[in-house]
């Protein structure tokens, strides 16, 4: 049976279990989170107005900024596999805390903006913690053959997690339980995800690399110096503050509308339910059969435009409409973009940083930007808000002209960064990583 699965899905003697414990890991963050997110949304809306949600962001990006700076200063210096443990039992008893918190009826808003922010954190940080450690226990000729395989694992996630998100009310109710009961099930898979880090990749030997002692201010300088010395890294990460706002403003936008539509928890739920699971189901198949044959097609550096110009047309037909379906086709396509196309091409970019900072500068480019982009964008849309609701009148029109005049910069910055991707490719920074693979860039455009 085993040779059956090893054939089955290409792996070679040695690998089932690595594949195995990295899928687990990204299947239970993937589930937890949309469990997670999509309970804390629907909680929200339902005990708080919508227009709060936008300090819980800025709140969310805030603290993302601030963990992400520890992360930065320590994942290119510790062990990755300790720390991938020491992730999950984090989450796991954040969300047993979580649930304790609930025995405090009366504070609602606080704990589902609590589970917001934490769903937050499980979509940025543990991500970027699990592509490095991924990156360092396989070598490149493996990344390209179990990779995919590995990150399908995050799609049945999705769906596990919108299912479970999807029925639990229900469920828990029959059985006597609230609904903030999953809360449990979502530190049971971590403490599950633990357990296969320390079993799954107890003997695996990491890729030594060349570790510097720095102090804070010299980890975070790392990732702005490569950026800012790179030009074809530059404009991505205007390009990236662009869409950040534009993005945010989206969502605030889809979320004011369909709030003012399904009014109660349960009936925003199964909504909210549904309307992921469209997003993942159209994520896969994208990913699945269209993906790699864009960047086969169109070479890496073009593959950059979808994000901002689907950002740009759903951002105009909101502006345009003010309905449901003008809100659900924006969101859904300005999420189907991020994270299937705009997703493979950051992820397959990355691997022209040297190992020793790719951490780092991945976790700038993934953490850093996002969030100073979406606190960006939460302050504006907030002040506006602010102000329509002292005159008393509606002004999504000027909010969301904003998010126009940002995914317009964003086409800008992707132009420009497609014209200078080949002299950037020269740049010393990258020297060393060509020298270990003089072919690396040909390898990435088949990717």
């Amino acid at each position: 049976m085993s040779k059956f699965f090893l054939r089955l899905f290409h792996l070679q003697p040695g690998e089932g279990m690595l594949v195995f414990a990295l899928g687990f890991l990204l299947f239970g963050n993937s589930l937890a989170r949309q469990v997670s997110g999509i309970v804390a949304v629907s909680g929200f809306l339902n005990s708080s107005d919508v227009n709060q949600i936008l300090l819980v962001m800025l709140v969310d990006y805030v603290l993302i900024l601030i963990v992400s700076s520890v992360i930065s200063l320590i994942v290119d210096r510790f062990n990755r596999i300790r720390l991938m443990g020491f992730a999950s039992l984090a989450f796991a008893a954040v969300f047993i805390f979580l649930r304790w918190m609930f025995s405090f009826s009366d504070l609602g808003w606080l704990n589902y903006s609590a589970m917001y922010l934490v769903a937050e954190q499980q979509l940025v940080l543990f991500p970027i913690m699990f592509w490095v450690l991924a990156n360092d226990v396989f070598n490149f000729s493996q990344v390209q053959r179990l990779f995919p395989l590995i990150a399908s694992w995050s799609f049945v996630g999705k769906l596990a997690g919108i299912a479970v998100a999807g029925v639990s009310p229900t469920v828990l109710a029959s059985l006597g339980g609230k609904n903030e009961d999953v809360l449990l099930f979502n530190a049971f898979i971590y403490i599950v995800g633990y357990l296969l880090v320390i079993v799954g990749l107890r003997k695996v030997t990491l890729r030594r690399t060349v570790q510097k002692t720095e102090t804070m201010r010299e980890s975070l300088s790392e990732g702005w110096g490569f950026v800012r010395d790179v030009q074809v890294f530059r404009y991505l990460m205007v390009a990236i503050l662009a869409l950040a706002v534009a993005d945010t403003i989206i969502e605030f936008r889809f979320l004011v509308v369909t709030d003012a539509i399904f009014t109660t928890q349960v009936a925003y739920q199964n909504f909210y339910s549904l309307y992921r699971l469209v997003a993942s189901l159209a994520a896969f198949i994208v990913q699945t059969f269209l993906t790699g044959r864009l960047i086969k097609g169109m070479q890496l550096k073009n593959v950059f435009f979808f994000f901002p110009i689907v950002a740009l047309l759903a951002s105009s037909g909101m502006l345009f409409s003010a309905g449901l379906y003008a809100a659900f086709l924006g969101m859904l396509s300005v999420k189907l973009m991020r994270e299937s196309i705009d997703e493979s091409g950051r992820k397959a970019f990355q691997a022209l940083v040297p190992e020793e900072r790719r951490g780092r500068v991945s976790t700038f480019n993934d953490s850093y930007l996002p969030a100073i982009g979406t606190i960006l964008a939460c302050a504006l849309t907030g002040l506006i808000v602010f102000i329509g609701l002292r005159i008393n009148s509606d002004l999504h029109i000027i909010y969301m002209t904003l998010a126009v005049i940002s995914a317009i910069v964003a086409i800008w910055a992707t132009w420009r960064m497609s014209k200078t991707y080949d002299i950037s490719l020269l740049n010393w920074r990258l020297k060393r990583r060509q020298r270990v693979s003089n072919s690396m860039v040909s390898k990435l455009e088949d990717l």
